[in-house]
């Protein structure tokens, strides 16, 4: 067993321990299977309290980390997230334990949604990706799919013979079985299988991809056993239609080769003179003359020492203009000119959050959040109502370092669009870029006069 999971069995094991000790006042050891309920605010909090973990934001990620393995689950969601409120979450049997079970199989997972398909109630209809990885699994097992449907029968019939509360304990509790071992698309997983993958390496070799197979998978109706692999796929047929998209790919070329070269050589041109192998630096290369003038004068910020080449670089995009700490200064002092100044400072936050440790990840979108987009806010930044409520319902459930996302891309891009621009339109550019032209200039004439 892997010291992850004997860790999180530890950890189960006391959590269960304190909320029978909670519930009926004793301290002894019962079956998880009595522990119904729990709210996620009292596993954040008995985390916190006897794990010696100090920061919340730290407990929930520990709690995250447990029911992305499958330990405990949210009763009335799939995704395996802690959340520190009032969502009641259920503890697993430890039949389910990853350290107490393999990997299950395919077959095992074909059963599984087999079964779902002959239970006609709406809280067991397949979602979308079921009826996709069924109907994959249906392709990759259609030798032996009479067996499996016999198997998920005799399980359905015994699970019609289990109580009601038992059952739908049971089915709750193997479905999130199921969402650890073949999560829902977006979710991570922590078991590494991919069943796409796991379809197509286990294929038949004879079956190749159709894209106008019909679909036998239908959410909430019942599968029949007598589909015949003839049925499922046409060697001929799709032989020829591989033969024709590939004609056609022939026939039509996807990047014209002259625009390509275009591009390249507008690019090198671009950066010839900032490369050091056809163009000498000046100062000189510090490799070369163990003179460190040419690294002073690329890191300085003071405008009168700033080379004019380093200048002219900022005019290239918005990316090198940023890069430049100098350059960036600059651009700071433009915006704050034009009453957009928030703008960058915004962007430049949210940059800033996405390298802090996780210990101040929590702490820092809120300041983000109230400085730039709360109502009331005391440098607001022009950003959709959408992108706003989104990020506001992202605080709410899991504030993380990638919650301003969507925000910051939209400043980025009107930065890019208007700001960035205007600026290079703007006095402030062109007699910054002069003054350096004058200053070079000065420099040359005193060398040549020196010699």
């Amino acid at each position: 067993m892997s010291s992850p999971y004997l860790s999180y069995r530890q950890i189960l094991k006391f959590l269960i321990h304190i909320k029978i000790a909670y519930n009926l006042g004793v301290c002894h050891d019962l079956d998880p299977r009595s522990i119904e309920e729990v709210q996620g605010a009292d596993l954040i909090t008995w985390i916190m309290k006897n794990i010696d973990v100090d920061d919340q934001v730290e407990a929930v990620h520990v709690a995250t980390l447990m029911a992305s393995h499958g330990y405990f689950f949210p009763i009335d969601d799939h995704y395996l997230i802690v959340k520190n409120d009032n969502t009641y979450y259920r503890f697993q049997t430890p039949c389910f334990w990853p350290s107490r079970c393999g990997e299950p199989e395919n077959t095992d997972y074909a059963v599984y949604l087999c079964k779902r398909t002959m239970q006609n109630k709406q809280r067991l209809e397949l979602a979308d990706y079921e009826a996709e990885n069924l109907a994959r699994l249906q392709k990759m097992f259609s030798r032996k799919w009479e067996f499996i449907y016999m198997q998920a029968e005799a399980q359905a019939k015994v699970d019609k013979k289990r109580d009601k509360l038992e059952r739908k304990v049971l089915d709750s509790q193997e479905r999130a079985f199921w969402d650890v071992h073949r999560p829902v698309p977006g979710c991570v997983n922590t078991t590494e299988v991919d069943i796409k993958k796991a379809c197509r390496m286990n294929r038949h070799p004879k079956m190749t991809r159709v894209s106008s197979m019909p679909n036998y998978a239908v959410p909430g109706g019942r599968l029949s056993p007598s589909i015949s692999e003839s049925d499922l796929f046409n060697p001929c047929d799709n032989i020829r239609h591989d033969i024709s998209l590939l004609r056609k790919k022939l026939e039509k070329r996807r990047v014209k080769i002259s625009k390509v070269s275009e591009s390249y050589l507008a690019y090198y041109e671009q950066y010839a003179e900032y490369d050091a192998f056809i163009t000498a630096p000046d100062p000189s290369n510090p490799w070369i003359s163990d003179s460190t003038d040419f690294w002073e004068q690329e890191k300085t910020l003071n405008p009168r020492d700033i080379p004019q080449r380093r200048v002219k670089r900022w005019a290239f995009n918005i990316e090198e203009l940023l890069q430049d700490p100098a350059g960036k200064d600059q651009f700071s002092k433009f915006l704050d000119k034009e009453f957009s100044g928030e703008n960058l400072k915004f962007w430049l936050a949210c940059k800033e959050l996405k390298g802090l440790p996780i210990r101040e990840v929590h702490r820092k979108v809120h300041e983000i959040f109230t400085e730039f987009l709360a109502p009331g806010a005391h440098n607001p930044v022009n950003v959709d109502g959408t992108i706003t409520e989104l990020v506001r319902n992202r605080m709410e459930v899991n504030p993380t370092r990638y919650v301003f996302d969507e925000a910051q891309d939209h400043i980025f891009k009107l930065m890019k669009s208007d700001s960035y621009s205007r600026y290079l339109r703007s006095d402030q550019y062109k007699e910054f870029l002069s003054g350096t032209r004058k200053k070079s200039r000065k420099r040359l004439e005193i060398r040549k006069v020196a010699v």
